[in-house]
């Protein structure tokens, strides 16, 4: 697949908010891959980063051989997920960066059958070489298109991950309603999806994806990422009333039986949002047809 542009949809160069320092860091791999700059940074604490550009932010952070420390914040807001659903038999995680999701996961749900997808070997490859990932019984990577992949599914998940992100843009066919829509169709009917979005003050189609999630699923709920521009979505196929204080005891006792190193209730009571607030009349984002121009553009 060669690449091409595709509508930019936020600013995920700066989803971790997060830049790489001047000093105290040195490059341990830098390569052009068909679709990234390539680049694997170490600091004095020992912390490995992967950027898709020189001096850029930071997509992932992964203290090697400490699958519980995550240094974004936005990753342990999509942990809180878990206090949805029962131990997962087998999740999905669309975006494998350095595996900081992949890694927590799987020390804490061994049993737990992970399928990861990325497009780009190369961000495999240094994930494998640099940042600690490994496959094995229950835990396998998948170099491929992550719409692809969701449209070939045959068993379902208990759990989605979306954080697909390149380095200056989200593809455009992993957010429309067609790819939702496979995504739900891939999902068990008590399952859940968790995204993580940048929200409207640098996506100029904020509004339009968060009315795709609802369009497509029948309960849809925001968690905003304290300091930081990010949003996680919830997303349940069935109708589900969630309360925040429920939320949070769920997260929370997910946060205690896991001995995890930080509290998921916590960050539920800081940025849960009962009811998203979304323009009405955002357009729903969904596939385009190449042959017009006005298709080029999203409608609902």
């Amino acid at each position: 697949m060669t690449r091409r542009r595709l509508l930019l949809i936020g600013l995920p160069s700066l989803l971790s908010l997060v830049t790489v320092a001047q000093s105290g860091e040195r490059v341990l791999y830098e390569k052009k891959s068909p679709y990234n700059l390539v680049v694997v940074t170490e600091d004095d604490r020992g912390l490995r980063s992967l950027l898709f550009e020189r001096g850029g932010a930071r997509q992932s952070v992964v203290k090697v051989g400490d699958p519980d420390h995550i240094e974004l914040p936005y990753a342990k807001v999509m942990l809180v997920g878990l206090g949805l659903v029962k131990p997962p038999k087998r999740v999905l995680v669309i975006g494998l960066g350095g595996g900081t999701i992949p890694g927590i996961l799987h020390k804490h749900y061994p049993n737990t059958m992970i399928d990861v997808v990325d497009i780009d070997p190369d961000v495999v490859k240094v994930a494998k070489e640099f940042f600690g990932f490994r496959e094995d019984a229950t835990m396998r990577v998948h170099v491929a298109d992550g719409r692809r992949f969701v449209e070939q599914c045959e068993e379902p998940y208990d759990m989605v991950f979306l954080d697909a992100y390149g380095d200056e843009e989200i593809p455009y066919h992993l957010a429309t309603q067609q790819f939702l829509e496979a995504v739900r169709r891939a999902l068990n009917p008590s399952g859940i999806v968790i995204a993580n979005l940048w929200s409207r003050g640098l996506n100029p189609l904020y509004d339009s994806m968060v009315r795709t999630y609802q369009r497509v699923f029948a309960s849809v709920y925001l968690l905003d990422v304290r300091d930081t521009g990010n949003r996680i979505v919830v997303a349940l196929p069935q109708e589900q009333r969630l309360e925040r204080r429920t939320l949070a005891r769920k997260a929370r006792a997910v946060s205690r039986n896991k001995r995890l190193k930080f509290d998921l209730g916590d960050l539920v009571m800081q940025g849960f949002r009962q009811e998203p607030e979304v323009d009405p009349d955002a357009p729903v984002l969904k596939d385009k047809v190449p042959t017009t121009t006005a298709a080029s553009q999203p409608v609902g």
